[in-house]
């Protein structure tokens, strides 16, 4: 299973392909990521039976350093909040 403090991006959203809110939340993580300047990951969960089982209803889920900071949508006000910190 692939794990948040398993990536170096500041940044991870677990998605899956065909879901219209994870094309959502990447537009939003793009856009955030650009602008203050650092990296994000996507992980396909469906790729991971211990992520789709964990993580499955509520996608997309995003980690900010390690830490499950939203899922289902992405504010970016919150977003970038937690990265200037």
């Amino acid at each position: 299973m692939s794990e948040p403090e398993d990536h170096p991006a500041r940044v991870l959203l677990y998605s899956k392909p065909g879901c219209h809110l994870c094309d959502d939340a990447r537009a939003v993580i793009e856009r955030v990521c650009a602008e203050v300047g650092t990296s994000y990951e996507e992980v396909d969960i469906s790729a991971d039976p211990a992520l789709f089982r964990t993580y499955g209803e509520q996608i997309p889920v995003t980690f900010v350093d390690g830490a499950q900071h939203d899922f289902w949508r992405v504010d970016e006000a919150r977003l970038l909040g937690a990265l200037a910190d």
